[in-house]
């Protein structure tokens, strides 16, 4: 954990402490520095009465890990991470148990599976640093909304099996930068499960005439919408807000679209454009839509 004394500096530099201290030992890969301590591997619980682990299960495609949280006792909804092109990290780590400490038993799942295993970066700064985005490139291409369905099928199968999973209540599911199409493919893919889903700056959520884009999808689904929008990413694509919009009305679908006034990325613990008071007005929306599963 951090002492005392880097606290007492760090604070003296302007950064705010309702940040709880793992939140910002994440924040240290966007420029904070701090010395606290990593997460333990294997199953294990914590002070905060969670128990966590990485886990791993079968899909049509292979074998797919993911790390998943949730209270230490009881059954709970379920909730579905699809995590940004940066992946499965301390970050996402960090926000699942946020919200496992709400009451949630939380699945972080690896898109890249078919490729390559969790953590292939520490943060989005390495990310960034270590030629990320080229890295991507040919695992990201194998994530077709074809490829996305077979998973979220698997991966809420998998978690219906859990015995901290009440399959009395529906999943929710909730995806950042490019998974943010994915909570769409996830409603799509198993409706009778899937009932709130969140995306946060997601991209591709309207691809034209494709018969697989996520706002053509929406009358295949039975979810409730909150599609949580860039204002950079809004700037580039104004319309898609107003046709996301119409789709979910013409399927029936309660959806609330938003332009949040911060730039892409702006809920990730580690993004360089991270937003604290913006990121909670989402997370207040979304952990609303999560109460009610």
């Amino acid at each position: 954990m951090c002492d005392d004394r880097q606290m007492k500096a760090l604070g003296e530099q302007g950064f705010d402490w309702t940040m709880n201290r793992r939140q910002f030992a994440l924040l240290g890969a966007a420029g904070a520095v701090a010395a606290c301590t990593p997460m333990a591997g294997g199953t294990g619980g914590d002070a905060e009465g969670l128990t966590e682990e990485m886990v791993s299960f079968a899909t049509p495609d292979g074998t797919m890990d993911a790390f998943f949280v949730r209270p230490a006792s009881g059954r709970h909804a379920a909730i579905l991470t699809w995590p940004d092109i940066a992946g499965v990290r301390e970050a996402f780590r960090e926000m699942a148990r946020r919200l496992a400490r709400q009451g949630h038993a939380v699945l972080v799942v690896n898109p890249y599976y078919r490729a390559v295993p969790s953590d292939q970066f520490k943060d989005f700064a390495g990310f960034a640093a270590d030629g990320g985005f080229q890295k991507v490139g040919p695992w990201r291409k194998q994530l077709t909304p074809e490829a996305v369905m077979r998973d979220a099928t698997a991966a809420i199968g998998w978690l219906d099996r859990q015995a901290s999973v009440d399959v009395q209540r529906g999943v929710g599911t909730h995806g950042y930068c490019m998974g943010g199409p994915f909570t769409v493919f996830s409603a799509a893919a198993v409706p009778a499960r899937v009932r709130a889903a969140v995306s946060l700056h997601g991209g591709g959520l309207v691809r034209g005439e494709e018969p697989t884009s996520p706002h053509k999808l929406l009358p295949r689904t039975r979810a409730s919408y909150h599609i949580a929008v860039a204002q950079d990413d809004d700037a580039k694509a104004p319309n898609d807000k107003t046709v996301f919009k119409a789709a979910a009305d013409a399927a029936g679908r309660a959806a609330t679209v938003e332009v949040y006034p911060a730039d892409h990325g702006w809920t990730v613990l580690d993004s360089p454009a991270y937003d604290q008071v913006q990121a909670e007005r989402a997370w207040g929306v979304m952990s609303g839509l999560f109460r009610a599963l």
